[in-house]
């Protein structure tokens, strides 16, 4: 079983607290749920720290597949390897996988109704709205970044021209300007 980074911080103490908190997690997240993984992973469990928090968030970014399954399944592995892994993706998709069904079922019944498409409209609002609030909140991390803020910001503009504006290909705008603040940071902690 692999040490925690930081033993004296806490930690999940079991499979079973692991795959509970990752369950909640994936019930309270609709749309984005990275605000929510944020605060419940950062600051209330404080399973992980700010920084922590927004290196492993990258990470489980550029892997394939959703971002938060993939954090969930970094941090499970983390504290309890494999098992932890596993713990973690099961309480990330099981009990979810069994309501969107249900949902399926319920939506192919009334997803004519006039109240269900407004709903469905009202959702995606919150959601854009938490989704921003996470980001301000991790943008708290970038002032130890060994990049200046206005680096990062011009990094972040580039990124959203290329894939918003010019619609070139992720996987392209990850390679060509995450590289590039890759180089950056490898100059900058250059001794």
């Amino acid at each position: 079983m692999p040490a925690p980074p930081h033993p004296a911080r806490p930690r999940p103490a079991s499979l079973t607290e692991l795959f509970v908190a990752f369950t909640l997690l994936a019930l309270q997240g609709f749309g984005g749920v990275v605000a929510i993984v944020q605060r419940e992973l950062v600051e209330r469990r404080q399973w992980l720290t700010q920084e922590e928090f927004v290196e492993d968030w990258a990470v489980a970014q550029v892997m394939p597949g959703p971002n938060v399954v993939n954090l969930s399944m970094m941090i499970g592995g983390r504290y309890f390897g494999l098992p932890g892994a596993m713990a973690a993706l099961a309480g990330m998709l099981l009990l979810p996988l069994v309501i969107v069904l249900l949902l399926a079922l319920l939506h192919g019944r009334l997803g004519d109704h006039p109240g269900v498409a407004g709903a469905f409209r009202g959702m995606a609002a919150v959601s854009a709205g938490m989704f921003a609030a996470a980001g301000l909140k991790m943008a708290t991390a970038l002032q130890r970044h060994p990049l200046p803020p206005a680096w990062c910001a011009a990094l972040g503009a580039l990124a959203f021209v290329l894939v918003a504006l010019l619609r070139l290909p992720l996987v392209w705008v990850l390679l060509g300007v995450g590289g590039l603040g890759v180089v950056l940071c490898y100059r900058r902690l250059k001794p």
